[in-house]
């Protein structure tokens, strides 16, 4: 830090020297290094989910949840009676996000593919499916579609990971995965 001006009020016409030509060679190739991995991953990482965004009403949504969980539940859990519910493979499975639940529970079948369809009925929240590395953002008024295989059996929680008032710290949520 200088205390003084420095002589030379044209300080950025003086020439570089050799280390910060160096310095500025490592940092851009390193630049370049880091930008072509980003490149790569994204066509080779098998990590980006295949999500399509719809524009839809929290009303609309909640319907087609429902009637999705009045079909095909199997049971009920918990002290409220939250709905288990098993969709065929390959249909289209719902899931909604509100203060502060997910709802309902699903059970998906091992290597069978499902599209879920997530929203919000009233703040943003986020997905986040552990512990598989699952991340996305809900937003009310948006239907968010993902393409899910599930690969190996076992309960996975859904934790809301955008803060969404003083209950978030509860909103928690299950999908079983069966043979």
């Amino acid at each position: 830090m200088a205390i003084t001006p420095p002589e030379n009020k044209l300080w950025w016409k003086e020439p570089l020297h050799r280390m910060e030509i160096i310095w500025i060679t490592i940092a851009f190739l390193w630049g370049l290094v880091m930008f072509s991995t980003m490149i790569y991953w994204h066509i080779t990482g098998e990590q980006n989910l295949s999500n399509e965004a719809y524009r839809i009403t929290p009303d609309a949504f909640a319907e087609k949840t429902e009637e999705m969980a009045e079909a095909y539940t199997v049971r009920e859990e918990g002290d409220t009676g939250i709905p288990v519910v098993r969709p065929p493979p390959g249909s289209d499975v719902y899931l909604i996000a509100r203060l502060w639940e997910w709802w309902p529970i699903l059970e998906l079948e091992k290597d069978q593919s499902y599209r879920l369809h997530l929203s919000s009925l009233d703040w943003q929240h986020g997905f986040s499916l552990q512990p598989t590395n699952i991340n996305l953002q809900v937003h009310p008024n948006y239907e968010m579609v993902v393409t899910l295989t599930p690969n190996e059996t076992g309960e996975f929680g859904i934790v809301c990971n955008e803060f969404c008032g003083i209950g978030h710290h509860q909103m928690l949520g299950k999908i079983y995965v069966v043979e």
